[in-house]
C-alpha cells in the first residue's frame, strides 16, 4: 500500500503556530511572547475564537529580539527603537527606488523629446551654400531673394 503525502505550501507570514510552538521555535517561554505582544514589538494574528498565530516571519523576528537582548545586551526600549530604525530604512530603501524609477523613466522622455527636437529643427534648417549656416526652410525664398538683391 502507498501512502500519498501531499506538501502544503503557507507564506512565511501565515499564522499556523500556536504560542507554545511558537516560544519552543524562537526557544523563550510564552510568557516572554505575550510581554513581547504587550510592548507591541510582535503583533500575531488570532483565531476566529481568538487564539494567539504565529507564522514564521513571527518566529524569525522573536528569534532577533532574543538576539539583540541576550547577546547585544539591548532592553526591550532598544529593540524597540532598532525595529523602529529598520522599518524606516525600508520605508526610505522603497522611495529611493521609487525616485530612481522616475528619474529614469524621465530621463528617457527628455531624451525622446529632444530627438523630436532635433529632428525637427534638421527638417525646418537648409544650409545655405559657401556659408554654411543654417536658416529655417521657411525663411530660405527671402533670404535667397535678399542676396540676388544685395549683388
Amino acid at each position: 500500500m502507498t501512502v500519498a503525502r501531499r506538501r502544503v505550501q503557507l507564506s512565511s507570514d501565515h499564522g499556523v503556530f500556536m504560542i507554545s510552538v511558537a516560544a519552543e521555535l524562537a526557544e523563550m517561554h510564552p510568557q516572554t511572547l505575550r510581554m513581547y505582544e504587550a510592548r507591541g514589538l510582535i503583533t500575531p494574528q488570532r483565531s476566529p475564537k481568538g487564539t494567539r498565530l504565529y507564522s514564521q516571519e513571527d518566529v524569525d523576528l522573536l528569534r532577533r529580539i532574543q538576539e539583540m537582548t541576550a547577546e547585544l545586551g539591548l532592553n526591550l526600549a532598544g529593540v524597540e527603537r532598532v525595529l523602529e530604525l529598520e522599518e524606516q530604512l525600508e520605508a526610505a530603501r522603497k522611495r529611493v527606488a521609487a525616485l530612481e524609477k522616475r528619474a529614469s523613466e524621465a530621463q528617457a522622455e527628455m531624451e525622446a523629446e529632444l530627438e523630436r527636437v532635433r529632428k525637427s529643427f534638421r527638417a525646418e534648417l537648409v544650409p545655405i551654400k559657401h556659408t554654411g549656416a543654417l536658416i529655417p526652410a521657411r525663411n530660405l525664398k527671402n533670404t535667397l531673394d535678399s542676396r540676388r538683391d544685395s549683388r
